[in-house]
């Protein structure tokens, strides 16, 4: 009997060891660790020649986004995929983001009617961030921007965020973290009464990495100089919109300033087809061809940057083609302010 037992134990402790050997090994899983550092951000349009970029300003920034990959219209959460040029671009860009140590990532944009329509729905949400992840990986980014213009509320008068952005940004950041990938978001100033001022919930800024704040096209916003649309006032008290009334982390917030002017007309022309004119690169106007136009000197610019340093975490360019590639340089400006070597 003894023997039976004995026989028996050594099977059972024979089979167990077998058994643990056929156990799958679980994977090593890492948390994800935020990058807090300050940044200066650059988005480069499909439709500009990387050519127009020499290689020694992307020194000047820390993270580059590809603008853009775009949502379907069919609004089932399928991606339009880039065309034969925008994908040449892009993977130029990249190369040269990666040679300089730059964060490179794609951002994704399209009509508000359609983020809409796939946020609502949790299977076309969930195929939508499927796809923008997948996207992410097979290309070796960085991380992804959503540019949605704009999620809202149900009036003006509504406080209450929108929960189906809620939703995506969750989601998508969620995501996103799982594959050591950072998520951002273009977001309105917050500067005017609209329905879209209190669309993102307090929860959501824990899914998302860093917000760029779009501080311009605001004409008249400073009754002292009308024609400036980006004025410093607007980045001032849009910061105290979302740092203090919507209780944005200062770790997240990044002031976003135009390389561009802008006519009475709504017309935009390049800070660097500004400079070409002659015109005083340290005022905030110009004349060119007999148009006035309202832009961010380099003066403004230094402004702006300081105040990107003492309140928020970064400062963001729209976009990397307009500005100049001399001593004029908006971005080298904000650089120099910084204290940033390049």
């Amino acid at each position: 009997m003894k023997i039976h037992v004995l026989c028996l134990s050594v099977i059972l402790i024979f089979l167990a060891s077998c058994s643990k050997k056929n156990d799958p090994t679980p994977e090593p899983t890492t948390q994800y660790i935020p990058d807090n550092s300050f940044k200066v951000v650059a988005y480069m349009p499909g439709y500009r020649d990387p050519a127009l970029i020499p290689d020694a300003k992307y020194k000047m920034i820390t993270h580059l986004f590809f603008a853009f990959l775009n949502i379907s219209p069919t609004a089932d959460g399928s991606l339009v995929p880039l065309t034969a040029t925008e994908q040449s671009r892009f993977n130029l860009l990249k190369t040269k983001a990666k040679a300089n140590n730059v964060k490179f990532g794609i951002s994704v944009m399209g009509a508000e009617s359609i983020f809409a329509t796939v946020a609502a729905n949790a299977t076309s949400r969930t195929k939508f961030v499927t796809n923008l992840v997948n996207f992410v990986k097979t290309n070796d980014l960085a991380g992804l921007d959503l540019d949605w213009e704009y999620p809202r509320t149900t009036s003006t008068t509504d406080v209450n965020p929108n929960t189906n952005f809620t939703l995506l940004m969750k989601e998508l950041g969620t995501e996103l973290h799982k594959a050591n990938k950072f998520l951002s978001a273009a977001i309105t100033p917050g500067v005017y009464v609209s329905s879209n001022r209190h669309a993102i919930a307090p929860e959501v800024y824990q899914y998302v990495d860093f917000f760029n704040i779009m501080q311009y096209d605001g004409p008249g916003y400073d009754t002292t100089e009308p024609l400036n649309h980006a004025p410093y006032l607007m980045s001032v008290n849009s910061l105290n919109f979302w740092l203090n009334t919507k209780s944005m982390p200062k770790e997240k917030a990044i002031v976003g300033v135009p390389l561009y002017g802008e006519n009475a007309a709504g017309q935009s022309l390049g800070y660097a087809a500004i400079r070409a004119s002659g015109a005083d690169v340290n005022l905030n106007v110009a004349t060119v061809n007999g148009v006035n136009y309202g832009f961010n000197g380099i003066s403004t610019i230094k402004e702006k940057a300081k105040l990107a340093k003492d309140r928020a975490n970064g400062i963001m360019f729209w976009e990397f083609s307009f500005d100049t590639n001399d001593e004029t340089s908006l971005i080298k400006a904000a650089n120099d302010q910084l204290g940033r070597t390049y």
